[in-house]
């Protein structure tokens, strides 16, 4: 079991940016980004470059991380092993959500309308 994933280089530079810019931890910025890309029912690519930041599996999904195993099982329509889950797939949302979440914020502005428009997504 794998409890350590690694970002590609842009994601990393993307959790820091949106770290300072909003002062939301990288937890809550990848559990967001995790969620923003669940919503895109089509598969990410899986991440091949891995020379970003490394993270704790703990830290990613904490006491949650039954649920976030099952959402990705559910988004993949079938069974997933422990160590596809994470951090192959998991991190394929990652990272497909972290473009997703710095697009949103970047369309913001600031981090009050990046909130309000986070609330405000559907689906």
């Amino acid at each position: 079991m794998n409890f350590r994933l690694k970002t590609s280089k842009e994601t990393g530079e993307k959790l820091v940016a949106l770290q300072a810019s909003t002062g939301l931890t990288w937890n809550i910025l990848s559990r967001l980004a995790v969620s923003l890309s669940l919503n895109d029912s089509t598969m990410p690519e899986l991440v091949e470059n891995k020379s970003g930041v490394e993270i704790h599996r703990n830290a990613m999904t904490g006491e949650n991380d039954y649920v976030y195993k099952a959402l990705i099982r559910q988004h993949a329509q079938r069974n997933v092993t422990d160590e596809e889950y994470f951090p192959d797939l998991f991190n394929a949302h990652l990272e497909r959500g972290m473009s997703l979440l710095d697009n949103e914020y970047k369309h913001a502005g600031n981090y009050e309308k990046f909130l309000q428009n986070l609330i405000k997504m559907e689906n």
